[in-house]
């Protein structure tokens, strides 16, 4: 990472440190003091978007890790999260566990279905992989709706909030407080991730499979580790929404939230922690621009071009990214760092 003009490192602890100056720190207080202090000025709509961002957000890192470092493409990644809500959803509903139990287990249980599903990429990749996770999901939720005695089938099943002592989490803000903190978390430990030993392997794989393999890159241990990172993060993600909502149904997974989550990364910036942030939020914001316009829309034209309108827009901004910006909106954050670490001299 780069620094501003007349900044040195003067250690390797420092080279090394993810925020590096004293602008860096101020510019991330102030950030999180900032998004803390929504629920002051925001009423609960718009903590309820933000609130979707977060999960989100957790959500797509893991698809992150798995296909922008990876190179792992997976569409399956609504039904991994489907496995951690309803794992969440069975410890907490059936079996009395509290929500703070039942989380980790959830991301476990997700990220073994996910080294389950993840056992053709040794084999096959491309088209075939895709082709492969997208079976994954087809057969994760088959599975949910023939367990009807357990899981509730097609009706689905209630879900008790988390709660700490006597406290619940009910309101949109304390809501709102616990799903911030752990997108901070996942953020914060994503970013680590790819600068550890398993991270430069991904990095490998993704670049060319052989090279890496020739470099002593283990294939087979390297690309089940990172379907199952990325598999944890979609079942911490799947949890947070269904006790969000209080209730667990297949309708909350639909096929086609993998491939809006696949775009958010193409929008934000394969290979990024930031660009999966980057993505989440402006088609999450997308959405809500849409929601606005739609009925502005439906007066002046027609009711059937508003309620296709999401739709249509989502694919025209990932169309467009892909054409006249592949590197996402990552890469012109990074312009813009660029020219201010080099001013004056940016030219």
């Amino acid at each position: 990472m780069g620094l501003p003009s007349g900044t040195f490192n003067q250690g390797y602890a420092q080279d090394m440190a993810i925020f590096r100056t004293r602008t860096q720190w101020v510019m991330l207080l102030a950030f999180l003091a900032l998004l803390f202090a929504c629920p002051l000025f925001f009423g609960d709509r718009i903590l309820t978007v933000l609130t979707i961002i977060g999960i989100s957000v957790i959500s797509v890192h893991g698809l992150n890790i798995l296909t922008g470092y990876c190179n792992q493409i997976s569409m399956g990644h609504a039904g991994f999260m489907a496995v951690g809500a309803y794992a969440s959803a069975l410890l907490t509903a059936k079996l009395g566990f509290s929500f703070w139990a039942a989380l980790p287990c959830a991301a476990l249980a997700a990220g073994i279905v996910g080294i389950i599903f993840g056992l053709p990429s040794l084999r096959i990749k491309g088209f075939y992989l895709i082709m492969a996770t997208v079976a994954a999901h087809f057969i994760i939720i088959w599975v949910i709706l023939q367990l009807y005695g357990v899981t509730g089938g097609a009706d689905g099943m209630a879900v008790p909030r988390p709660e700490i002592g006597s406290f619940v989490f009910k309101s949109k803000s304390s809501y709102f407080y616990l799903v911030m903190i752990i997108a901070c978390l996942a953020t914060y430990l994503a970013k680590n991730i790819v600068r550890t030993r398993a991270g430069r392997a991904f990095i490998a794989i993704r670049d060319n499979e052989l090279a890496a393999e020739v470099m002593g890159v283990n294939l087979w241990i390297y690309k089940l580790q990172a379907f199952f990172i990325g598999c944890v993060f979609a079942g911490v993600a799947g949890s947070l929404l269904v006790h969000y909502v209080a209730f667990a149904t297949v309708d909350q997974f639909p096929f086609m939230n993998s491939v809006w989550y696949l775009g958010m990364l193409i929008v934000g910036g394969m290979g990024s922690t930031a660009g999966a942030i980057f993505g989440a939020v402006s088609l999450k914001l997308l959405d809500e621009l849409v929601t606005i316009v739609g009925p502005i829309l439906a007066a002046a034209v027609s009711p059937q071009a508003a309620s296709s309108l999401g739709l249509i827009m989502r694919g025209l901004v990932i169309l467009l990214f892909l054409i006249f910006e592949p590197r996402g909106l990552a890469h012109r954050w990074q312009m813009v760092k660029s020219y201010y670490r080099l001013w004056p001299f940016s030219h």
